[in-house]
């Protein structure tokens, strides 16, 4: 079995990060966001989401200087805040002793991802490290998991995602793949449509332990 982890809001306790992130980039412009702006970023990968950003707010910074400043603003929590989420290294650890093959594959920057994991011991736990935003992926678009599972030449109903986004475990489902939804505090008002779409959804990965 192929088991795929989404890093935040899956793994890690890191979706908050990314709120405060935005409110301080926009802050030092004498902006603020808006409902619109949070929906559309939160569903991105990073380049998509600067050209958003910029498009949106008319600024004159370029995409590449826009996930620079995002990157710098989050490093610090992702190498010493951000937290684990409870049963997360003991899963992986009896997914690993039951042979599966392991695969972390996220939104997140990869310089973020890695400090993360190296922090918590978990960088040599993976076989692969997959960014959707080095892919060319949007995880929550309708194709992107059919495409996952045609670069990886794993068949789709061998792999199970983990994932806390409703519009990621949809897509992933309709790919064929076998969902886990995970509870995370940034998606409560869609609990009810995050089980819908998933074959097994917990509130604590202490539950598949």
């Amino acid at each position: 079995m192929t088991c795929l982890f989404d890093l935040d809001g899956t793994l890690l306790d890191s979706n908050g990060v990314w709120a405060e992130v935005d409110r301080a980039f926009l802050g030092r412009r004498g902006l603020a966001p808006t409902p619109e702006y949070e929906k559309t970023v939160a569903r991105s990968i990073f380049p998509v989401a600067a050209v958003f950003t910029r498009d949106y707010y008319r600024l004159p910074d370029s995409p590449d200087a826009i996930m620079a400043e995002w990157e710098a603003l989050a490093k610090e929590a992702y190498r010493l805040h951000a937290p684990l989420k409870s049963g997360a290294k003991e899963l992986l650890s009896r997914c690993r002793e039951a042979g599966s093959t392991l695969l972390v594959f996220t939104a997140c920057m990869p310089a973020l991802c890695e400090a993360a994991l190296e922090r918590f011991g978990l960088a040599q736990t993976f076989d692969r490290l997959l960014y959707a935003g080095t892919l060319g992926l949007q995880k929550h678009a309708p194709d992107s998991f059919g495409h996952l599972a045609e670069l990886l030449q794993v068949p789709p109903e061998d792999c199970v995602l983990f994932d806390d986004s409703p519009e990621n475990c949809a897509a992933a489902a309709k790919a064929g793949f076998k969902t886990v939804g995970v509870y995370d505090r940034y998606y409560h008002d869609r609990q009810e449509e995050l089980r819908a779409v998933c074959g097994r959804y917990v509130r604590s990965l202490t539950e598949l332990l």
